[in-house]
């Protein structure tokens, strides 16, 4: 059940930006107060599954052996194999455009560590270090879950975003996605919802709607 508030700050968020040439995102902004993030364990970073996902394609990697890269030829746009691993992490060059063109990474477990000791310097600094995934299993249903996810990371800055749509889903879908973020932040927070000093909702160019 959508709150009627966010829904409301939603359509409003929709209804006064202008049309623009192109595909905008909707985000959600959230200020908090009371929270010394310069400790790392008060610091959040959670994948949160999105009820109607981004209304955008977001691109998932698989790094692993002949069995898992097998199951994932036909699921991930791309795939890497441990041969493969060592020659990017070799071109730094080579390993950060990797990077960006990826949303997410997905990895078998026993690579973690030579993934952490040779890309660790280029995915963590972007919150992509790969997923883990046991030898053997099947992919399809953590990519499919990643595809509707976003990530949130407060980092040490006490105000961050996060994508929650497009302007071509519907109010009703965005306001479900904008309260499935907020309940897991809030429920990450030593004090829940007295740690949000204000959220707000915005398209890409548009002008900001208070939810909080």
């Amino acid at each position: 059940m959508v709150e009627k508030t966010t829904l409301a700050a939603v359509k409003k968020a929709l209804e006064s930006s202008p049309k623009r040439n192109f595909k905008e995102s909707v985000d959600l902004a959230i200020n908090l107060r009371d929270v010394d993030l310069s400790v790392p364990k008060n610091r959040i970073q959670e994948d949160v599954v999105l009820p109607h996902g981004r209304g955008k394609a977001l691109r998932v990697c698989v790094i692993g052996g002949a069995e898992l890269a097998a199951k994932a030829r036909d699921v991930a746009d791309m795939v890497i194999t441990p041969d493969e691993l060592g020659k990017i992490a070799d071109d730094k060059k080579q390993a950060k455009k990797v990077a960006s063109q990826v949303d997410y990474f997905i990895a078998e477990a026993p690579l973690m560590p030579q993934i952490g000791k040779r890309l660790g310097i280029v995915l963590a600094p972007r919150g992509k270090m790969p997923k883990p995934i046991p030898p053997g299993a099947d992919p399809a249903p953590l990519i499919d879950n990643l595809r509707k996810s976003v990530s949130v990371r407060t980092k040490d800055r006490k105000t961050f975003q996060a994508p929650v749509g497009t302007v071509d889903m519907t109010p009703e879908q965005i306001a479900e996605n904008v309260d499935a973020v907020l309940k897991r932040v809030i429920g990450k927070l030593e004090k829940g919802k007295m740690n949000i000093d204000s959220a707000y909702v915005k398209t890409t160019m548009g002008p900001s709607e208070r939810l909080i």
